[in-house]
């Protein structure tokens, strides 16, 4: 077994004690920047995939051209952008949750009189990525069912 497939059987917290040993302060930050970097892109390319758009599309919905979303992919958003990934990020976790992942795609597509005639898809593309976030928890509520 290589080194990297045996940290992963560890523990979280003992894998990080083992990459961490010996290293100094400035490499932690370095690694913990990729590894920040690596699972932005990674949420960038779920959305991609379980939404089935185009990076033309991801673009639109975050205000940048196409190629500046393939530099995201290739190296990471710029902090500023937080926000909005995070928000389309739990609300793709939340459709994975409830949903089969081949029905996401046609539900974010689906126009709703509860987002004024809207899809989700559509209202990320407003730029209001919190709203889309708030939709799909309100979609999910089951407290609302409840007698």
């Amino acid at each position: 077994m290589n080194d990297v497939a045996a940290l992963t059987q560890l523990p979280p917290a003992e894998a990080a004690t083992r990459i961490l040993a010996g290293a100094d302060a400035s490499w932690v930050r370095r690694f913990v920047a990729e590894v920040d970097r690596r699972e932005a892109a990674s949420r960038l390319d779920r959305l991609t995939n379980r939404w089935q758009i185009s990076n033309s599309a991801a673009a639109e919905i975050f205000g940048v051209s196409r190629q500046a979303f393939s530099k995201w992919l290739a190296n990471g958003p710029p902090p500023d952008r937080e926000g909005p990934i995070a928000d389309l990020d739990a609300a793709t976790e939340l459709l994975e949750r409830y949903l089969r992942v081949d029905r996401i795609a046609a539900v974010v597509r689906r126009e709703s009189p509860a987002l004024g005639g809207l899809s989700l898809l559509q209202l990320a593309r407003t730029g209001k990525s919190a709203e889309v976030l708030s939709a799909v928890r309100t979609m999910f509520d089951l407290r609302r069912v409840q007698p």
